[in-house]
């Protein structure tokens, strides 16, 4: 019996934009995730915002989680939720992390950027918010 869209396992692509190599923080977040449960595609360092996009859509992902230590997230973000929605992405959270200030985190927000995530953030409060927001985007209208 095939289950339904609802209980199919969350997969989340875990990226690093730009030329941000500290990737530590994207690995500790993408084992905690496999951990509790998901399905997870680390894309590397180094990777464009097209390349983000173009991997999610093709791997069918729930979920973005962008890691972003460099100062580029009022650009990154936005740019990979532009590819996102023109790929036909427009269900796959996009979320993420990195030392972004609180006007910034709104101004994302405003976006349509889910939440992010600082410096400290709990892992298991990264799990519970992708498992709650992913759950109310397959829930049937």
């Amino acid at each position: 019996m095939e289950r339904a869209d609802t209980e199919r396992t969350i997969r989340v692509l875990v990226a690093k934009a730009g030329l941000d190599g500290h990737d530590r923080g994207a690995k500790v977040v993408a084992r905690a995730l496999r951990d509790a449960g998901m399905e997870v595609i680390y894309t590397g360092i180094r990777q464009t915002p097209a390349m983000i996009a173009e991997a999610a859509v093709q791997e069918d992902v729930d979920a973005v989680g962008l890691s972003l230590l460099s100062g580029a997230h009022m650009h990154i973000f936005p740019e990979v939720l532009r590819l996102l929605r023109e790929k036909g992405g427009d269900d796959i959270l996009l979320t993420g992390g990195g030392c972004i200030g609180d006007e910034d985190m709104a101004a994302l927000a405003a976006l349509g950027v889910g939440r992010l995530f600082g410096p400290g953030a709990s892992t298991r409060e990264i799990v519970a918010y992708i498992r709650a927001e992913v759950a109310s985007r397959r829930a049937p209208t």
